[in-house]
């Protein structure tokens, strides 16, 4: 999507706010938040909280989203009505407490009340919240999902929905719990909103099944586009690369992507690591037989294959719209490469991410193709065993309780019988390798196809993140806002 498809100087856009066109409501709660200017992200979106319209949001983390749409809510939310008025839905328990927290900073003292929502945690504390009114609900699709099927939480007054990093909830594999949600959303109008640093795929079509006509704002520029592609590096020890690539795919979590090395050696080596590591990889290089070669794009076209490792002579010619990550093993002997591989996502109008490993002098060689081509390419932290622990564990998580929830009365009554083994190996240390390698087995599962567009192909538009229009919502009598 072009600038001349959306841009500030669009008829419907709105104008952004200044901290002193906010309400005294408002300015109460930015004051107790020590806020005492709004920042891009909010003075851009309040206006479309206040004027009822939904909207896409492309916003970093540490933008100041959250409190985006924590001040209109403190007009759009009723104290006097509880009950349930305003979700946010968000892929971590350490984000829903975050969010939360400066929930209860903003609302302070003006009978507003939030409860934060998510799994490893008793319900008891939730279930009081609920029956004592929560006007605000934030919580992770699964734990939110199990208290709409149990009945402890009813949307029927709910005027405003959020989805807060909707791009990590897609990676997060929360998307069949998203669309299982929505059966419990109630027939009459209300808004939805979404924030994501990214728009690929997935997240469209997500969009697609909840916003109704939204506008798309970037903030991640000083014009209003669809940022295509995203070039993005992490700095590795040379020795390491290779763990450090399995990290790097567990955090990024990719749908599809191509792995480019610069030598066949080194394709026939990372694509037997990450087999080994139980992901669904494969290689194309020159010296397959072209029956081999055939075979290995069938299934990347058909979308079969998640991880496709390759040199820049076997990858030409491929062109491939769904693919959401190209990673770099290594940058580029010619500069010119670099441009070939990253051009190998963000097609069609949708975003992708172009992802280059880098370790000693590879780090200057990198920087001076980002200074040829004039490409901003944005440095991250690499992660941590520890941030790839928590990571992993709370996908699996999300899968497996999806799989619970999806269970007949029969299924349930069959799997008692293993409580007293699930019991007897969650006390005894020797038994916890069992438990580990079952886990590990379902987790490595989830790497077999693609983990975020699979069946996703007839929601997603090419062409645009504009949402296919849905039928008219019609609008209540009279304003919708506390007076």
């Amino acid at each position: 999507m072009t600038d001349s498809n959306m841009s500030d100087d669009s008829i419907d856009s709105l104008p952004a706010w200044t901290f002193d066109q906010m309400t005294p409501r408002m300015k109460e709660g930015a004051n107790r938040a020590e806020w005492k200017s709004l920042m891009a992200v909010q003075a851009r979106t309040i206006p479309y909280f206040m004027e009822e319209r939904d909207v896409m949001v492309q916003s970093r983390t540490g933008s100041g989203k959250t409190g985006a749409f924590l001040l209109p809510l403190l007009e759009r939310l009723n104290p006097a009505q509880p009950t349930c008025q305003a979700l946010v839905l968000v892929p971590t328990r350490e984000l829903a407490n975050q969010v939360y927290q400066e929930a209860r900073t903003v609302f302070g003292d003006s009978g507003l009340r939030c409860v934060p929502v998510y799994g490893g945690v008793g319900y008891g504390p939730q279930l009081d919240a609920f029956r004592a009114g929560a006007h605000l609900v934030v919580g992770t699709p699964g734990r939110v999902l199990d208290h709409l099927m149990r009945r402890n939480l009813t949307l029927d007054k709910l005027d405003v929905l959020v989805f807060d990093e909707a791009d990590r909830m897609m990676s997060m594999g929360f998307f069949p719990d998203m669309r299982r949600l929505k059966t419990f959303l109630p027939k009459h109008e209300f808004n939805a909103y979404m924030f994501s640093a990214t728009y690929p795929v997935g997240v469209m079509a997500l969009a697609r099944q909840f916003l109704y006509e939204p506008e798309f704002l970037s903030l991640s520029a000083d014009n209003v586009h669809v940022a295509e592609v995203q070039h993005v590096s992490y700095k590795v020890p040379a020795m390491q690369k290779d763990r450090c690539l399995v990290r790097i795919l567990e955090i990024e979590n990719p749908d599809s992507a191509i792995i480019f090395c610069n030598t066949k050696a080194r394709v026939e080596y990372v694509s037997t690591v990450l087999q080994r590591f139980g992901y669904d990889a494969d290689l194309l290089m020159s010296d397959l037989s072209q029956a081999e070669r055939e075979k290995v794009l069938k299934r990347l076209y058909a979308k079969e294959l998640r991880l496709l490792v390759a040199t820049d002579v076997a990858a030409r010619g491929i062109d491939v719209n769904d693919l959401t990550h190209v990673i770099q093993y290594e940058p580029p002997d010619d500069p010119e490469s670099y441009i070939h591989r990253a051009g190998r996502t963000g097609r069609a109008g949708a975003s992708g991410t172009a992802v280059t490993l880098v370790s000693g002098i590879e780090e200057a060689t990198l920087g001076r193709i980002a200074k040829l081509y004039k490409i901003h390419i944005q440095p991250r932290e690499l992660p941590s065993d520890e941030d790839v622990a928590n990571t992993v564990s709370q996908r699996l998580t999300a899968s497996l309780e999806a799989r619970l929830r999806s269970r007949d009365k029969l299924q349930v009554e069959r799997m008692q019988r293993f409580l007293p083994l699930a019991r007897e190996l969650m006390r005894s240390e020797d038994e916890e390798q069992l438990v580990a390698m079952l886990l590990d087995d379902a987790y490595h599962a989830l790497s077999a196809a693609p983990a975020t567009t699979e069946g996703l192909a007839s929601d997603a538009s090419p062409a645009t993140p504009q949402p296919a229009a849905k039928p008219p919502r019609p609008r209540k009598d009279g304003p919708r806002r506390r007076k």
